[in-house]
């Protein structure tokens, strides 16, 4: 059945789960602090009204915010919508945040009688459009079955993870530590090529089509090769993520260099500036200690 539902985060991933929704027949709302993204949602069949105001109608809560500190502001800060929710409503929660934290957030949703679906996402903007995410879910039996016509819209592949928050956090962080490291990875062989001759569009043609290929490689290469790193997403994203892995990897004293060194490569993209740029823009840190040029870039 339709439901009604309110995407909270219209970004790069957000904007696209919210078009899936709306293409599967559900009542749709789109909130972001951008007016622009709100109003063109709205132009395309997005309903309207405030946030708080249509809470009590909602079936269902997707947060794509890009932290924890931003999902608890979501859901309960001053204007927190959890408390306007009628009971039994789904808070679909998607960013990436420490599995401690997704617990928590299901506690405090449990105590105001809604479901709280720990909820993380893979796949990229193109993806969540098409309503073809992979989706790292944990949360009870009932949260699931409130949310399936939302995850029915919007992903592809849904991974039943736990009966409880948390466990599909911490897959996230699995995830986000290869992904991490293959954008880095990626980089520094590309950048590495150069300096023996392999040109990018030549790296990225040979490459992808061998063992040492990845996804990323695959996704990201072409937008250094192309010069254009518009943001599918961000630089940004990464300090966060790989930090949250390394904080997960200390409290269990497990030793992650190389996520560490991957983290420092995104740490040094921030520190150029390059932070609003592509995650592939990572790239750049490695031509400029290597004086090399990359594509679409003035010698």
């Amino acid at each position: 059945m339709p439901h009604t539902t309110a995407v909270i985060g219209l970004g790069s991933m957000g904007y696209g789960i919210a078009q899936s929704c709306l293409a599967a027949g559900h009542t749709t709302h789109g909130f972001d602090i951008a007016p622009a993204q709100v109003e063109r949602f709205r132009t395309e069949g997005g309903a309207a009204g405030n946030h708080t105001s249509i809470a009590d109608t909602l079936d269902a809560v997707i947060v794509v915010v890009l932290n924890a500190a931003q999902t608890e502001t979501v859901l309960f800060g001053e204007a927190g919508i959890v408390p306007h929710l009628k009971p039994g409503t789904v808070v679909m929660a998607c960013a990436t945040v420490p599995p401690d934290f997704a617990k928590d957030m299901e506690a405090r949703c449990n105590a105001h009688n809604i479901h709280y679906l720990d909820a993380p996402i893979s796949g990229g903007s193109v993806k969540a459009a098409q309503g073809a995410l992979s989706i790292m879910a944990s949360g009870t039996p009932d949260a699931f079955i409130a949310a399936k016509p939302v995850l029915d819209a919007t992903a592809e592949t849904v991974f039943e993870l736990g009966d409880h928050a948390g466990p599909g956090s911490a897959m996230k962080a699995v995830n986000q530590l290869l992904a991490g490291v293959h954008i880095a990875t990626m980089a520094e062989a590309l950048t590495f090529g150069m300096t023996q001759g392999v040109a990018p569009d030549q790296f990225v043609e040979v490459i992808s089509k061998c063992a040492g290929s990845s996804w990323m490689l695959e996704n990201r290469a072409p937008h250094i090769v192309n010069g254009d790193y518009t943001p599918h997403s961000s630089v940004n994203i990464w300090p966060k993520d790989l930090g949250i892995v390394l904080d997960i990897a200390k409290s269990s004293s497990f030793s992650a260099p190389i996520t560490a060194a991957a983290l420092q490569q995104f740490i040094a993209a921030a520190g150029m500036g390059l932070g609003g740029e592509d995650d592939a823009a990572v790239a750049k840190v490695y031509a400029r200690n290597a004086s090399l040029t990359l594509p679409g870039e003035d010698a």
